[in-house]
């Protein structure tokens, strides 16, 4: 093995060529980032529903307890 001037930069050891990044690789935005967004949307789509779902529900004892009171 061939030393070299810096101990910190030994010669032929480790390291190897890196991955070419697109762009929006090295602005953090991979395709890591597209899933993470898509889980994120799913999640706020479920609890939109859910809301909706409780809403719905309390709009309809409350329209009950109306049609009880007037009858």
């Amino acid at each position: 093995m061939t030393d070299s001037k810096n101990i910190n930069n030994p010669v032929g050891q480790g390291g190897g060529q890196r991955k070419r990044l697109s762009r929006a690789e090295r602005q953090n935005n991979g395709p890591h980032r597209n899933l993470d967004r898509q889980n994120a949307a799913d999640k706020k789509a479920e609890l939109v529903r859910k809301m909706r779902e409780k809403a719905r529900a309390a709009e309809d004892a409350a329209q009950a307890s109306d049609d009880t009171a007037q009858s």
